[in-house]
């Protein structure tokens, strides 16, 4: 495995690859980035994973410089994992000067997550689509966990007619039901224990719709309040259609149930997918 830290260097030895695959990280790795790794493996012959923490997606008042940085432990993960490149760079590489030159996002990029955190999908976008032209991969992957980022990133590829592939890996949970994250480090011992509440009851919300409740704005009422009364600070919870993230009507049948709430001072997120079986239309009388 080779750590590569500048662009020059990382073209250089990319250049002849048949096949590349590629998964963006902010390090500090768990199985859910290594279950990206092994889904990379079987989309090409190269495997390069990116380690680097961005700037740009954090507002003034988040946790940019208490973010987790493990490079050694991420580097043996990696090994381990059989991945080919890691491409490490500091901030002064991808940023030699101030990012000035940044996207226009969709509506999309301004609900949810991007009402609480303005400005952070710009950031996401910014710095993939610097990483893109980069590693220049055919099949770039991610996680579901973070599933607007998904769709946002989805997006770009498509309407920027980028040569790849969007590869997406399902959540990893932990034994609770809690989805993995790099930011769950910063939950004590009881919040650990707490934390699959909120997993809870966004599937108990999939599971209402799967077996035929249809009002949405309930569901969410019901939840959210659930959690609040447990102690939890609720950003949102939500019913949206997959592809648009507008919200859901009774006719929509690919269906995702988003959350995102504070417990113990730190923001947690998850979501559920569903897809229903179409509607059968009543026969005439």
């Amino acid at each position: 495995m080779e750590v590569i830290t500048d662009i020059a260097s990382l073209r250089a030895r990319l250049q002849h690859e048949n096949s590349i695959a590629f998964v963006p990280t902010m390090g500090n790795l768990h199985a859910g980035h290594l279950s990206l790794v092994e889904i990379a493996h079987k989309q090409a012959d190269c495997v390069v994973v990116s380690v680097f923490i961005n700037r740009l997606q954090f507002s003034p008042h988040e946790d940019f410089d208490r973010y987790p940085r493990t490079p050694l432990d991420d580097c043996r993960l990696l090994e381990e994992k059989g991945v080919d490149v890691v491409f490490m760079p500091d901030e002064k590489i991808l940023y030699p000067v101030p990012q000035e030159f940044q996207l226009l996002l969709p509506y999309m990029a301004d609900t949810l997550e991007g009402a609480c955190r303005p400005g952070f999908f710009r950031g996401v976008a910014t710095v993939v689509l610097k990483l893109f032209n980069i590693v220049q991969p055919h099949v770039a992957v991610f996680g579901e966990k973070d599933y607007q980022q998904l769709q946002i990133i989805r997006g770009m590829v498509a309407q920027l007619n980028l040569p790849m592939q969007i590869v997406a890996g399902k959540i990893v949970r932990a034994g609770n039901g809690l989805a993995l994250s790099s930011r769950n480090s910063y939950l004590d011992a009881d919040a650990c224990r707490q934390a699959g509440e909120l997993s809870r009851q966004l599937k108990q919300i999939r599971d209402s719709i799967i077996s035929g409740e249809q009002n949405f704005p309930l569901l969410e009422q019901q939840a959210a309040e659930e959690l609040s009364s447990h102690g939890w600070v609720v950003d949102y919870v939500a019913v949206r259609q997959q592809d648009t993230l507008l919200p859901a009507t009774t006719s929509d049948s690919r269906l995702v149930i988003l959350g995102a709430a504070w417990l113990g001072g730190v923001r947690l997120i998850d979501n559920f997918l569903i897809t229903l079986p179409p509607s059968i239309p009543s026969p005439r009388p």
